[in-house]
């Protein structure tokens, strides 16, 4: 049977402290117990259902973890203060001194400059190759080697990984394969495919309304507790918590998800075809020429489509800031970085998202100056958008 991302969020019911139909907000940073030796059993970790402090959990972050646990189909979540801070909590729970992960060569920039300049500090080393090629990925696996690590959909080439792929090489030589679902929300269940763990910058398209930072680690019970450990969890002691009242607003968001990335990926797609058709060098994983256009067709749930994002590639940085500009005085989207949001997004992301990484390894990697990143909106006239468009990039020559 077909898993079905967005019923599992549905078939969650949270009354309000006062039957309200949205949860109560937990709006405190600690919490009263009746006992001292409760105090101590929650401390340990053995009090169910009693909560502690704020940096470890509460109940607004428990109700948008469960949540997003049940989108992907984990056992459990937790959730933090940013998309970073999902990411680095996990690496530095599962590396440790002289341990080595392999990961994607075309990454978020964030994510590229932690595994790249920070973690090489704590002895953590890593490899960053071609996801799409699992001769190369196992290739550059050695025995310290603890974690793989990719986007289903790369940010900001859109290479596919094939996860099922990396699932099996992980369980061979007994690693865990780390998933950032960003880019992806109910189209692509990593989970399902055999990854170990699933990470999204909650920033992006399930909050969706560009006002809050957050992140979560959706996993097995045993990381999620680990994570959280007032003694070595890197979570916990790492200290990147989402506020309450965040989590409440995320949680919200998410009610609406599945309508959203249907309109995102419509909308995208529409334009994707109009865009090649024109000449334009797009690369979209709805589109038939998209190399992985076959495998994400088949990791994917089909009803939420292709996904929000999309490039073109005009050549010129010149170019890509010109009609960029353009773009924005015309009221097509916003120069602005992030993704997800009602409007449309463009930047160019070799000087901005992805400026961590060096130019020549920019280039090796195929990320040219002239290449504009698109976060689609929910535009209610597309056809309308990419008229508007399409006279922009004729007033400056590019068509």
């Amino acid at each position: 049977m077909a898993f079905k991302p967005a019923n599992q969020i549905q078939d969650l019911q949270y009354f309000g402290e006062f039957g309200g139909v949205n949860p109560s907000i937990s709006d405190s940073s600690t919490y009263t117990f009746l006992s001292a030796k409760t105090m101590f059993d929650t401390f340990e970790g053995n009090a169910d259902g009693c909560y502690l402090y704020s940096r470890h959990s509460s109940p607004s972050n428990l109700y948008l973890a469960e949540a997003l646990a049940a989108m992907e189909g984990t056992e459990t979540a937790t959730v933090t203060a940013s998309g970073m801070g999902a990411i680095t909590a996990v690496l530095l729970q599962l590396c440790g001194a002289e341990d080595h992960v392999v990961s994607s060569r075309t990454i978020y920039g964030g994510t590229y400059a932690f595994l790249k300049n920070f973690t090489p500090r704590l002895g953590i080393n890593t490899s960053f190759v071609d996801i799409t090629n699992l001769e190369r990925v196992e290739a550059a696996i050695t025995p310290k080697t603890k974690v793989l690590y990719c986007e289903s959909v790369s940010n900001p080439l859109l290479e596919v990984a094939d996860i099922k792929g990396l699932a099996q090489l992980a369980k061979t030589y007994k690693l865990k394969l780390v998933v950032d679902n960003t880019f992806s929300p109910l189209s692509i269940s990593p989970y399902h495919l055999g990854a170990d763990v699933v990470i999204h910058s909650l920033t992006k398209f399930i909050n969706g309304s560009s006002d809050t930072v957050g992140g979560v680690v959706c996993g097995t019970t045993e990381l999620i507790n680990d994570l959280r450990n007032v003694n070595d969890g890197a979570a916990m002691l790492l200290g990147a918590t989402m506020d309450s009242l965040r989590a409440a607003s995320v949680l919200k968001n998410l009610r609406t998800l599945h309508i959203r990335m249907q309109q995102h990926s419509s909308n995208a797609a529409y334009l994707a075809e109009k865009f090649e058709r024109e000449g334009l060098k797009t690369v979209y994983p709805g589109l038939r020429s998209h190399p992985s256009y076959g495998l994400f067709k088949a990791m994917m749930n089909e009803k939420y489509g292709f996904g929000g994002m999309l490039t073109i590639d005009i050549g010129t940085l010149e170019k890509a800031n010109a009609l960029m500009e353009l773009m924005q005085k015309e009221n097509l989207g916003y120069l602005a970085v992030s993704l997800g949001f009602y409007k449309t997004l463009f930047s160019a992301p070799g000087s901005s998202t992805s400026s961590e990484i060096p130019e020549e390894e920019q280039k090796s990697m195929g990320l040219s100056d002239g290449l504009i990143r698109f976060s689609i909106g929910l535009d209610a006239d597309i056809e309308r958008t990419f008229t508007k468009m399409k006279a922009c990039m004729t007033q400056l020559n590019i068509l």
